[in-house]
């Protein structure tokens, strides 16, 4: 079944200002979530979700309270949320594999949610800019095209992403939002930071730094985050990239594009990779395994 805004269907292909031309009052909800100020997340009772991570829950979880996720630049962060027993998905998508992503992210919600008699599906977009390379306006066209394409109805709530998430300074364009979280019990969505990004930050961004697919980090029925087993090739030139100051690695063409704030853990994943990759004489096709991690709960105490 298609997807809705307003009860109506979307007519796709469209851009977003034709898209919210037809449907006011999306411009105005993106408007009220960029004018909200900027709130600092702490861990306790926080589930951080990575670039191609997804987790779910619900309000039944007595160790989740919040699901979020920033340093989105092009990327853009979703949440579908089921109205009828408030099961929540949240994932950080960055283009990679938009079309596998959406009905994962489907799945994963729909395993909590699928004997819930009432309620509905609910999407919630953000992120993106008015960037030069057009990557921000081709993730918005390729998941409204892939939640389009799901069998379930799904209403489109929030939209505020790539033109409707820029402003310019100094004729460069930037995201307005970069950061969102949701609280479960409570189903309100608010623009976040987060100083802390565990559990096992550096694991987990090693993971999406060597081209892992997205994958679910999160178990709610144990209430655990798991992560791995996973593998990684021989990571080519780490002594050089590690070298390079941070407008280099800033750059467009970097694997960094999205780490808006500061590149310390980009280095340390970096350097963490030249410590353990095999020797160089091994084989190209040869891989490194890395043990999988299976935290304990994220308890709100």
């Amino acid at each position: 079944m298609p997807l809705f805004i307003e009860g109506r269907r979307v007519q796709l292909p469209q851009s977003v200002r034709e898209i919210v031309r037809a449907h006011p009052p999306l411009e105005e909800r993106a408007k009220l979530l960029r004018g909200q100020s900027v709130q600092l997340v702490g861990p306790k009772g926080l589930l951080y979700v990575q670039q191609r991570e997804l987790a779910v829950t619900s309000p039944k979880d007595g160790s989740i309270s919040i699901l979020g996720s920033d340093d989105a630049t092009t990327c853009h962060i979703v949440i579908l949320r089921h109205t009828g027993n408030g099961a929540t998905c949240m994932t950080h998508c960055d283009g990679s594999d938009t079309k596998t992503e959406v009905p994962l992210i489907m799945n994963s919600l729909k395993s909590l949610s699928n004997h819930t008699q009432n309620g509905r599906l609910e999407v919630h977009l953000v992120g993106g800019f008015n960037d030069d390379r057009q990557l921000s306006q081709k993730l918005t066209n390729q998941l409204l095209h892939e939640f389009d394409r799901q069998e379930d109805d799904i209403h489109l709530m929030t939209f505020c992403v790539t033109e409707l998430n820029d402003r310019e300074e100094n004729e460069n364009h930037f995201p307005i939002i970069c950061g969102i979280a949701i609280n479960i019990k409570t189903a309100e969505i608010f623009r976040a930071s987060f100083p802390e990004r565990g559990p096992e930050e550096e694991l987990r961004s090693a993971r999406s730094l060597t081209g892992g697919p997205m994958i679910n980090i999160y178990d709610a029925k144990t209430e655990q985050l798991h992560i791995g087993p996973y593998f990684w090739m021989p990571f080519p030139h780490v002594d050089f990239w590690l070298q390079q100051d941070d407008k280099q690695l800033l750059e467009d063409k970097s694997p960094y594009t999205s780490r808006r704030q500061g590149l310390q853990l980009p280095a340390d994943v970096m350097s963490g990779l030249n410590r353990t990759h095999v020797p160089s004489s091994s084989s190209s096709t040869t891989s490194t395994p890395l043990a999988g991690t299976s935290c304990a709960s994220c308890s709100p105490s």
